[in-house]
């Protein structure tokens, strides 16, 4: 019996080395695939050169707010954010997961640094940074989600209202109505979406997919950022 069963085992195992390595999608395709994503996503080696970059990452660092790109490496827009990044990059390049929040006056950019390899399984370590969805708003999922719900345009435009953190009286002068309308409007959006409160559908839409716009503003990149931008 014991005999049968190394048999098994060594046949298993050479059928395991001889079979196919499983296919999966190309490099363009998952490149094109972080594309799709509604966070800016970056991976840097340990120096903080910028090995790629996807769509929302390429047009946060050419608006240079909070992030920029220089000689290929990633730096803060001041020497303060510069010096932030690299305890963060430094923290990565130790195995450990760090946090970098970067404020100036009313811009604000989260960043988190995750290791992608081991600080004793690679001499060149490389680090994945993700940056913070800019805002609930711009995310393709919301309107999906109003057309899927059977929102009508003005009930919409509510919900976005909300979604920007703006409260009754603030939509109503925005959109030039009476408050009462708004309140009606917010009662429509609950029944429809069966939400038993603003703060749930908070949730909700907080917790849709991150989509990206169809339509896309390409920024055009500086200090020759072509290097990492695929086609």
């Amino acid at each position: 019996m014991w005999q049968l069963n190394e048999m098994d085992y060594g046949t298993a195992a050479q059928a395991g080395r001889q079979s196919p390595t499983p296919k999966g999608p190309g490099a363009a395709m998952l490149l094109r695939m972080l594309d799709e994503i509604d966070y800016g996503v970056l991976v840097i080696d340990g120096q903080g050169q910028i090995q790629h970059a996807n769509h929302l990452a390429r047009h946060e660092l050419a608006s240079s707010r909070l992030v920029m790109v220089r000689g290929n490496s990633l730096f803060g827009s001041s020497t303060e954010h510069s010096a932030m990044i690299q305890q963060g990059l430094d923290h990565a390049c130790k195995g450990q997961r760090k946090l970098v929040l970067l404020e100036h006056n009313d811009l604000e950019l989260s960043l988190a640094f995750i290791p992608l390899s081991h600080p004793l399984e690679a001499e060149s370590p490389t680090v994945l940074v993700l940056l913070q969805r800019q805002s609930t708003c711009d995310n393709l999922a919301v309107r999906m989600f109003a057309r899927t719900k059977g929102l009508s345009p003005s009930e919409e435009s509510v919900m976005i209202g909300l979604c920007r953190g703006l409260g009754v009286p603030e939509i109503a002068r925005e959109h030039g109505v009476a408050e009462s309308t708004v309140r009606s409007q917010v009662k429509s959006l609950r029944e429809k979406t069966g939400c038993s409160s603003i703060r749930r559908l908070m949730q909700r839409v907080n917790s849709l997919p991150p989509v990206v716009p169809a339509l896309r503003i390409i920024t055009p990149m500086a200090h020759g950022a072509t290097e990492f931008v695929h086609p």
